[in-house]
């Protein structure tokens, strides 16, 4: 099966980034580690990937990736990421990897372990997460924000499979929770407020999560844990772009 992907190369503060000022470039995707821009690291690492087919990339402007047209397939980027994932769904279909362009470490092993158990799981829509205990083993100078659930305590891995079309409802809730992120009272009421005394109370477990956005979307999602720490690791500030260049120069 010819599996396609979405990068994820947006950055709403464009030059005004702070890793795009760190690398003197004019976007964070092309901000260079190692030498190596962080999107090129992302498409190398996926083009070694048998069942990888079309790559997509979303971007605020286009003309800034045009050298790669002859590897992906460019789409302009929306405002926020969700919206990004939507229009883009709406375009490329599913099933459909999303990954992002600060995934400088990214490697085929992580991808191929998420797509398969992701297959297997046969849910709607899968998000990659490592644990922090994997992640402390693995990678234990790296600051992670984690969500801490009753039953696991993880950090995001930037790795979603959007398995059918009812996935773009759990998009749809991620745009509307981000429409009032600054307004806590009003996504409580989204969530309902026996999910967010859980979470308060750390009783909140991965099933029950699960469950309550399928009662709110109608999808089914499952949460993947992948076995390697380093797959949490992406390049959110200079801090992360520092230690991924001495992983990198290690390896």
């Amino acid at each position: 099966m010819s599996i396609a992907v979405l990068i994820l190369a947006g950055s709403r503060d464009g030059e005004r980034d702070p890793l795009a000022r760190l690398g003197n470039v004019s976007h964070k995707a092309l901000l260079p580690i190692q030498g190596i821009p962080m999107i090129e690291r992302v498409l190398q690492t996926l083009e070694q990937i048998p069942d990888i087919g079309e790559i997509w990339v979303s971007i605020e402007q286009p003309d800034l990736l045009a050298y790669l047209e002859n590897r992906i397939t460019l789409l302009q980027a929306a405002p926020s990421p969700s919206e990004s994932v939507y229009q883009a769904l709406e375009i490329i279909g599913t099933p459909c990897l999303v990954t992002t362009a600060d995934h400088a470490l990214l490697q085929p092993e992580w991808v191929m372990e998420f797509i398969q158990k992701s297959q297997d799981a046969h849910v709607d829509l899968t998000a990659g997460i490592a644990s922090k205990e994997i992640i402390q083993r693995d990678v234990p100078q790296t600051q992670r924000t984690y969500i801490r659930l009753s039953d696991v305590h993880f950090s995001g891995c930037n790795l979603f499979w959007m398995a059918t079309p009812q996935s773009q409802s759990v998009v749809k809730l991620w745009q509307h929770l981000q429409g009032y992120r600054k307004q806590p009272l009003r996504m409580a009421m989204i969530l309902g407020l026996s999910t967010i005394l859980r979470t308060l109370t750390r009783t909140l477990s991965s099933s029950r999560l699960e469950e309550r956005i399928r009662t709110l979307t109608g999808a089914q999602i499952r949460l993947i844990p992948l076995s390697d720490g380093l797959a949490a690791v992406d390049v959110d500030k200079p801090a992360d772009a520092a230690l991924v260049g001495q992983i990198l120069s290690r390896s």
